[in-house]
């Protein structure tokens, strides 16, 4: 079965190409929607394709994907944004999965890795919709943070990852202009866009309308996982404005919508870690490296089930005088991530700590 790409783009120019190279060889057509670009965009994706076509932007993603879509004549249709790109192993594993297709699936998720830290380690992922059957029709929805609606039968591909390499940011506000525009002419946002709006509001630097819009969506319907998601944005929110109380209660609420995620544990620990309280920060944070996030289930922190909970027990334990504790989880650490920058501070802190005490 044939597997096709589909894209929307606008001044892509600095990361179009580094996209398109990386799916060289996978995809049977290449569709691109330019939404208005002024740069060379347009002329970096007929390098690629000919089915380039314009589209008159009108502040809906929704809007654009599913045109898009609607020129695309593969049997399985993948989606991709212009700043994503597929690694040499990841391309392998989608090759191995495209050979597989028989139309038995209507849409697969792959795991969108969108953070990283300072050595390339994925340090936040998600899984999204990102191959469909193209005769089931699925339809995009939401102006800005828009979603593929799937139906079963689905599967999660765990071993193939989308890898996000975010260049120069662009049109800043831009998400929140949308918004904006929506209520202006009336639009009503479902559970989904009230939930994407205080996330914009709560990135933006906007906590107080952040706040009070979190705490809206948090009183109406929705999915549970954006729910428990919605718990820990409005917690930092409160963290923000200086009221570690509601910060708590926020934190807490969320256990009635979700078990404990280790991001909400290790958050809950450092809750009490900077207020001092290290006895039951250590709680928090052992609770933290028993529990596990289920693939699918939102936003994935995969450290905080593993190295970050290891480094503050270490940092708890140093504090409350118990060297060999302390030590352990440092040694837990080093055998997560062996050349991380604080367990090889700490791990010289405690060589010199236990040989004074040999010495005396």
């Amino acid at each position: 079965m044939t597997l096709g790409l589909c894209m929307i783009v606008k001044n892509e120019e600095e990361v179009l190409a580094r996209c398109l190279d990386s799916v060289q060889g996978l995809t049977d057509e290449i569709v691109i929607v330019d939404t208005g670009s002024q740069d060379a965009t347009i002329q970096t994706a007929k390098r690629y394709t000919d089915l380039v076509y314009p589209y008159r932007w009108n502040f809906d993603f929704a809007a654009a994907r599913n045109y898009a879509f609607s020129l695309a004549s593969a049997d399985y249709i993948l989606w991709l944004d212009a700043d994503d790109v597929l690694l040499e192993k990841d391309r392998n594993a989608l090759l191995a999965l495209k050979k597989k297709l028989d139309g038995s699936v209507n849409a697969y998720y792959l795991r969108y890795d969108a953070a990283f830290d300072e050595d390339g380690n994925a340090v936040m992922y998600f899984f999204r919709e990102r191959i469909v059957k193209r005769e089931c029709g699925f339809v995009w929805q939401g102006r800005v943070h828009e979603t593929l609606c799937v139906a079963p039968p689905v599967r999660c591909e765990a071993g193939i990852a989308v890898t996000h390499k975010k260049g120069e940011r662009k049109e800043r506000g831009r998400n929140l202009f949308i918004f904006a525009r929506m209520f202006a002419d009336g639009t009503m946002p479902d559970d989904r866009q009230k939930y994407y709006f205080a996330r914009e509001l709560c990135d933006n630097g906007l906590y107080d309308t952040a706040a009070a819009a979190f705490e809206s969506f948090l009183r109406g319907g929705g999915w549970a996982e954006d729910k428990a998601e919605a718990c820990r944005a409005l917690a930092h929110c409160y963290k923000m404005k200086g009221e570690p109380q509601k910060q708590l209660s926020a934190l807490m609420r969320s256990f009635d919508y979700a078990p404990p995620r280790p991001e909400i544990c290790c958050d809950l620990g450092d809750l009490y870690r900077e207020a001092h309280d290290y006895s039951k920060a250590v709680f928090w944070y052992k609770l933290a490296l028993n529990e596990k996030t289920q693939a699918g289930n939102g936003f994935i922190c995969p450290d905080c089930g593993g190295l970050i909970p290891c480094l503050w027990l270490c940092v708890c334990f140093d504090k409350l005088g118990d060297y060999s504790r302390a030590k352990h989880y440092n040694d837990l650490a080093g055998k997560i991530r062996p050349q991380d920058k604080s367990y090889l501070h700490n791990k010289a802190y405690f060589e010199k700590i236990f040989y004074d005490e040999d010495k005396t």
